[in-house]
């Protein structure tokens, strides 16, 4: 595949992913995460499965010896990211809980570069600190004073640790490189569901839920989980993790585009925030000389 047509994968994965933080913030308050993660990630499943076989008939034996890597990814990826996404949303707005994921670019690059024994710049350095200096605009409202003395939102400090869980997700996807991506995804998914499911069967779940709910649900199985995964999972091992990494900023830039068209706003600080994160994240993945840090897993 071209890298070209990569980055437009990268590009639609993280458009259907904005639309999870706009549609979740709503279905959470119809159901529990645990109960939105299993729902829409079985729908996922069936669908991935027979679409694996018709475009890539796979050797699913080998896809399978892979199971301890694809279940750590799917505990990172699939479970751990979007429950505490869920949580997150409980407390705070979906533009919030997007312009604090946006540091997640700098974090991969950080980590991918530590990882790899590669050396951080002072450039670099400076990017993240930039970086964090935007998600606490965010956090703090404007006032970098108070940092120490507010009492944080939960639904800030759950984002900060769903950073944390798809910086080594992606950082391991990487490694996947050899297997059919569709196949891959698809087993990923079903030990993501088998995992859940005794969770799931406790939470009480209450089929009757509305036909709204049922809509949301349904996208949330559609794009940001078939699409936006397997659309990552294809994308990521072609341009490099740091690489990819930095596309995540358009979440933040489509859930703001997304929270005005529906009328919910965006104030100041939210707007000063997001654009010193972006810088932030610039600086992050620069390398000395002036060109950006592109691909450390070539």
């Amino acid at each position: 595949m071209r890298k070209s047509t990569a980055v437009v994968l990268l590009i639609f994965a993280n458009l259907f992913w904005a639309g999870n933080y706009i549609c979740g913030k709503f279905v959470i308050g119809e159901m529990e995460p645990i109960q939105i993660n299993f729902l829409r990630w079985l729908i996922a499943a069936v669908i991935l499965f027979p679409l694996a076989q018709l475009i890539e008939r796979p050797d699913w034996k080998a896809i399978f010896k892979e199971w301890k890597l694809l279940l750590v990814l799917s505990i990172l990826g699939i479970i751990g990211y979007n429950l505490l996404l869920y949580e997150a949303l409980y407390f705070t707005t979906s533009l919030d809980a997007a312009l604090i994921n946006s540091v997640n670019p700098a974090m991969i690059a950080i980590f991918a570069v530590w990882l790899l024994k590669e050396k951080l710049s002072k450039v670099n350095v400076l990017g993240l600190i930039v970086s964090l200096v935007g998600v606490l605009l965010v956090l703090t409202h404007g006032n970098l004073l108070h940092v120490f003395a507010i009492d944080y939102n939960a639904g800030d400090l759950f984002m900060l640790v769903v950073i944390i869980s798809w910086t080594f997700y992606t950082l391991l996807s990487n490694r996947i490189k050899g297997l059919p991506p569709i196949g891959a995804t698809a087993v990923t998914v079903a030990l993501s569901v088998l995992v859940m499911l005794p969770f799931f069967m406790y939470s009480n779940f209450n089929w009757s839920f509305t036909p709204a709910t049922a809509t949301g649900i349904l996208y949330l199985a559609l794009f940001p989980s078939v699409g936006s995964l397997l659309f990552w999972n294809i994308g990521v091992p072609i341009v490099g993790s740091s690489y990819a990494g930095i596309f995540l900023n358009l979440i933040t830039v489509f859930t703001a585009i997304l929270s005005i068209l529906l009328g919910n706003g965006i104030n100041l600080f939210q707007i000063i925030g997001g654009l010193v994160v972006v810088l932030g994240v610039y600086l992050t993945n620069k390398k000395p000389g002036g060109k950006s840090v592109r691909r450390l897993n070539a």
